[in-house]
């Protein structure tokens, strides 16, 4: 006899009980008119507990997707809601929770509106306290709640990695940072201001009695079957306190150097470097560029049960698994320094180190790699040769980085050219030689340009692809490295030895009509490779 199918039932029990009850499977819920249209006749809370969804009409019956067949009592309580029949059809859980998300999904509109109506509102400014909470399922009745939930929502919705509240004179502005750039959404009422700041705080568990100093915190949230980490930072301003989210959302992140756009050939090359047994590999670019998340996909690509991993980051932003990290903790004198040497004890193989800031941080993180460790780390330079000039600037020795440091792999973010409204045209010269390529490589094939639509927010882009320049320590490197620490000189050298710009790496971005030239200048700008 079968057993009860549980919620999380897989595509072979799906058929197994298609068979069985002679149900139909669908597998497209998004494409059903209710689900498109974003028109939910259910409760959020009723379709989350019960794993049913009302999807259409057929016949003058409802068509609703479960997938659970033996529960009665929900297809009798669906039935008595809408006053009609039902045909049922079999989904899989996890489909009928991504239809339940977008269809429940707010609109774009929906916080300006929300913002609009609460303008002259004398509603109650109670806040309360709660545990982690459901952004869909909020029945708030306090406007600084409904307006807090309503920007998370949005910010979450449109991909988002922080969201900015910024007091004003007469106001408090909100920004999001989609695809690395700031954009303007909305301006709640200024009386509005104080109790957004102290529900945050209260969420985050921060002294709300506490305006004169910065806080940091961090908060929980769900959307759905979603969790959502949120990092907090307080900051008092002139109009006052200043609170910046950034939005921690694992569904987002795709780990795994296969996932992150390194070219073939570069990638094919850093595999062998974070593979060595000991030595130094070295990640740089300036903040926000993705060097945690290519660091993080290094450790996944080499995690494994024979490898004892262990790292040190300020903070640690996502927990990996089957790998030891420890966050930085100022106020008990646990800095990267401190945390290192007791990592050393801890029998290690691999260790990442967040961001090497000092000359002690360096010196033992050589030291580990020159005793049998491989370490993964960052610095902020704007090139790959660069690395090696910061930490002889340190006080690092070159003989030292020459026998520690195997390469360094430099790289930025670029947004990517929105699919359904980019328009080709007709580059100029100046723009082809900008981008250190040369007309015969650009003859045949067109430039694109973004225009804006619904689809990206009006901002003609959707989505970031990284570019990489990596420059391996081979033996005429070190050699000039130990005759002169000139950055100009090494990256000559490193070109003539095979390495490829950012600018150029770029440019082949461009010519494949993924990102736009204007984005790639910007995001190389103060590049000494020009």
């Amino acid at each position: 006899m079968m057993d009860t199918p549980s919620r999380l039932i897989s595509d072979a029990q799906l058929q197994e009980w298609s068979d069985r009850f002679g149900m139909e499977i669908c597998s497209s819920l998004k494409e059903a008119e209710w689900v498109r249209l974003q028109t939910p006749l259910m409760p959020y809370a009723f379709v989350k507990k019960k794993g049913i969804l009302p999807l259409s009409e057929r016949d003058g019956k409802v068509v609703i997707a479960l997938s659970n067949p033996l529960d009665l009592e929900a297809i009798h309580e669906i039935q008595l809601v809408l006053g009609r029949e039902t045909i049922e059809v079999l989904a899989s859980a996890s489909d009928i929770e991504e239809a339940i998300e977008f269809s429940y999904h707010q609109h774009e509109e929906a916080t300006s509106h929300l913002i609009a109506s609460l303008q002259n509102s004398e509603e109650s400014l109670d806040l309360q306290e709660g545990e982690e909470y459901d952004l869909l399922d909020s029945k708030a009745d306090s406007p600084v709640i409904r307006i807090l939930n309503s920007i998370l929502l949005e910010a979450i919705q449109q991909g988002a990695s922080d969201i900015h509240f910024e007091p004003l004179e007469h106001g408090i502005g909100v920004r999001y940072r989609i695809d690395g750039v700031l954009q303007k959404r909305h301006s709640p009422p200024k009386e509005y201001q104080s109790q957004l700041i102290t529900r945050m705080k209260v969420l985050s568990r921060l002294d709300i009695a506490e305006q004169r100093l910065p806080q940091d915190g961090r908060l929980k949230l769900k959307i759905g079957s979603r969790h959502i980490d949120f990092r907090v930072s307080t900051i008092p301003s002139v109009f006052g306190e200043r609170i910046v989210l950034r939005i921690l959302d694992k569904s987002n992140v795709l780990l795994g150097l296969h996932n992150i756009g390194i070219r073939a050939d570069i990638l094919r090359d850093f595999q062998t470097l974070i593979r060595f047994s000991e030595g130094i590999v070295l990640v740089t670019g300036p903040t926000g560029s993705g060097k945690t998340t290519t660091l993080y996909s290094a450790l996944s690509e080499i995690n494994s049960s024979e490898v004892n991993i262990m790292t040190i980051e300020d903070p640690v932003e996502y927990k990996l698994q089957g790998m030891a990290q420890i966050g930085v903790n100022t106020k008990i004198n646990l800095n990267f320094s401190t945390g290192l040497r007791h990592i050393l004890r801890q029998d290690p193989d691999v260790i990442m180190i967040g961001e090497i800031r000092d000359k002690e941080t360096a010196d033992i993180a050589i030291q580990a790699s020159l005793t049998g460790h491989l370490v993964l780390s960052t610095l902020h330079t704007n090139d790959a040769p660069s690395a090696l000039t910061r930490l002889i600037d340190m006080g690092i020795e070159p003989y030292l980085l020459t026998s520690s440091v195997v390469g360094v792999l430099a790289q930025r973010l670029v947004r990517s050219l929105c699919p359904h409204c980019k328009k080709p045209y007709t580059p100029s010269e100046r723009e082809i030689l900008d981008l250190h390529i040369t007309p015969q490589e650009v003859a045949g094939r067109s430039f694109f340009k973004p225009m804006g639509c619904d689809q990206c927010y009006g901002s003609g882009y959707k989505g970031r692809c990284g570019i990489y320049e990596l420059m391996t320590l081979k033996n005429a490197i070190k050699e000039q490295l130990l005759r002169s620490a000139d950055a100009h000189r090494l990256q000559e050298l490193a070109r003539e030895l095979g390495m490829t710009s950012l600018r150029k790496e770029g440019a082949l971005l461009v010519l494949d009509g993924q990102t736009s030239s204007e984005e790639v200048m910007r995001a190389t700008r103060g590049y000494e490779g020009m």
